[in-house]
């Protein structure tokens, strides 16, 4: 007797570029970051596979209002992403607007998220997806917006992207509340 498998449960990594890119740019090194000190993208699906232990699914949102970058396209493409370039009116936020639809699509899907964000735009969408499903949220654990921290009572998982993801070459000149095991004095003197 044959049995019908079940597909393999998908986690989609919605990645706000902008918003991990003014951070790191205007917080915390106080310029505009340069492509080396960005963060390694391949890293994050590859964390968030082993994670949680399933096949992601990358989404790169970038607004793209008159120009395509074709370079930066093609390298996510070569790394598993799917690039959603963007257009829309000077004043529509339209990263925030498509990945605000794209979890509320997902709402109606069996599937896992992870949100790439600092962002206080998505708190709702967020709120709303944590109906039993996994759901993370990476960023900057000290730049992230406040009002996540009350969704985690409903399970919502955080994860640093320098820490935990480990997605940079480089350790960035962060100020960070440092738990006493994870101190090494070295990384002072």
């Amino acid at each position: 007797m044959e049995t019908l498998q079940q597909p393999q449960r998908t986690t989609h990594v919605l990645v706000d570029g902008e918003n991990i890119d003014a951070t790191l740019g205007t917080s915390i090194l106080g310029r505009r970051p340069r492509p080396e000190e960005r963060p390694r993208w391949e890293r994050l699906l590859q964390f968030v596979e082993r994670q949680w232990g399933q096949p992601t699914n990358g989404l790169f949102f970038l607004a793209a209002n008159s120009e395509l970058p074709m370079s930066f396209v093609q390298a996510l493409l070569a790394i598993g992403y799917r690039p959603i370039p963007l257009s829309g009116g000077a004043n529509q936020k339209v990263v925030d607007i498509a990945i605000q639809r794209t979890l509320e699509e997902l709402k109606r899907r069996e599937a896992d998220v992870v949100l790439v964000s600092n962002d206080g735009d998505f708190i709702e969408q967020m709120d709303d997806v944590l109906d039993g499903r996994r759901v993370g949220l990476v960023g900057f654990t000290e730049f992230r917006n406040s009002a996540f921290a009350e969704l985690t009572a409903r399970g919502l998982e955080f994860f640093d992207l320098e820490y935990d993801v480990h997605a940079f070459n480089e350790r960035l000149p962060r100020v960070r509340i440092i738990p006493i095991d994870e101190f090494d004095p070295t990384l002072f003197l």
